[in-house]
């Protein structure tokens, strides 16, 4: 018999609300306590958010799976994240896609993070310094967009990026209380679905928060 690991009671709880067998492989798969610090690993394998520096936070596991799960990944999509900040959901979405571009603004978190997905073996990360344009378009469009800091609202840029039939998660709210929302760019226009409440640290900048 296989002897269970922490990762595994993880996953046990991430699979109480996330039912795609993909993504739950997924977050089997990467070794969280990689992407926190030292100190904090023996709580790597716990549900929840945990501290990483510069006011981040590494988000709980079971956001990580809600929110990989509604992009809906078939393994062929370009996928735009912003916020890399440890880049352990870059991790996780990199299992499930082609390509993915991520965009950090604080260059501590940016550079660890690229050594750490570098040392793993994951090659169809890019990892890039964010500018004042938010996201990256050109190198788009982007089949998949997530967004790992809350945002006042859907942010105009990010939906030009989406490709037509493409899928954004983001958190959307206040500073203090948010929803998830999944945007979907159809044909004729924008479907958005509300996935529940969740909080995030804010997103900064033109269509962020402000300082």
């Amino acid at each position: 018999m296989t002897e269970r690991r922490p990762v595994d009671d993880l996953v046990d709880e991430v699979a109480e609300e996330v039912r795609d067998p993909r993504v739950l492989e997924a977050i089997r798969a990467i070794p969280r306590e990689r992407f926190v610090q030292e100190h904090l690993r023996r709580y790597a394998y716990e549900d929840s958010p945990l501290p990483i520096g510069r006011g981040q936070t590494i988000s709980q596991p079971t956001i990580v799976g809600m929110m990989t799960e509604a992009l809906a990944l078939t393994g062929d999509e370009r996928v735009l994240e912003i916020g890399t900040g440890s880049g352990y959901q870059a991790a996780v979405l990199a299992r499930l896609c082609r390509e993915l571009v991520t965009v950090e603004v604080i260059d501590e978190l940016r550079e660890g993070a690229e050594r750490v997905l570098h040392a793993l073996g994951i090659t169809n990360v890019r990892v890039l310094r964010a500018t004042d344009e938010l996201g990256a378009p050109a190198l788009g469009p982007y089949e998949a967009i997530i967004v790992t800091a809350a945002a006042p609202s859907v942010p105009a840029p990010l939906l030009e990026q989406l490709a037509e039939g493409g899928r954004l998660v983001i958190p959307v709210g206040t500073r203090e209380e948010q929803r998830l929302v999944l945007v979907t760019r159809k044909r004729d226009g924008i479907v958005t679905r509300n996935l529940g409440a969740c909080r995030f640290v804010p997103l900064v900048g033109p269509h962020g928060f402000s300082d």
